[in-house]
């Protein structure tokens, strides 16, 4: 297989060394002249080329020229821009500086009130109980109602109706029916 396709390769190839000359000195003066006017249109291509350079480059140049200008009165509105702008910051920064500092005043005015409160209710509370030790008898925490004693001390009743008396440690007793 690989010999036959050989010979056809050869044999296409070896009609190509048997074409008559004259056809071939016909075609190269054919071939002269259109690549004479293939070359002049080039000639023609190449300086309109130039041409639209020259034009894209000038208006290349302008189009630069007004990009700069453009540039310089945007760098000079944003300066200024800019100016404004760190003056109000500045302006605002101080304020904020004033409520910081006024808002640290408040609390150390609101500390200093908690503590001597907190020293109010630490003596209101020594004397609160110095008293119940006086008595032996814690105050409910709840308020419930007094109904009655048990081996001298007041029996309370609870929100459940369960019945109770203060001991001397100061805890509740449940008295059973």
């Amino acid at each position: 297989m690989k010999k036959f396709v050989l010979i056809c390769l050869l044999v296409a190839f070896s009609t190509n060394f048997y074409a008559q000359e004259t056809t071939a000195k016909a075609t190269k003066t054919k071939t002269e002249a259109s690549a004479k006017k293939a070359k002049s249109s080039a000639d023609k291509a190449s300086a309109d080329a130039k041409k639209e350079t020259a034009k894209s480059k000038k208006a290349a140049d302008k189009a630069s020229d007004a990009a700069t200008k453009a540039k310089k009165e945007s760098t000079e509105t944003a300066k200024k821009t800019a100016d404004k702008d760190a003056a109000k910051a500045k302006s605002e920064a101080k304020k904020a500086t004033a409520a910081k500092d006024d808002a640290k005043k408040a609390a150390d005015k609101a500390d200093a009130a908690a503590k001597t409160a907190k020293k109010d209710a630490a003596t209101a509370k020594k004397s609160s109980t110095k008293t119940l030790k006086e008595t032996n008898e814690k105050a409910p925490k709840v308020a419930d109602k007094v109904t009655g004693e048990y081996n001298g001390k007041k029996v309370y009743t609870g929100p459940k109706g369960g019945k109770y008396y203060i001991n001397k440690n100061g805890n509740k007793t449940y008295i059973q029916d």
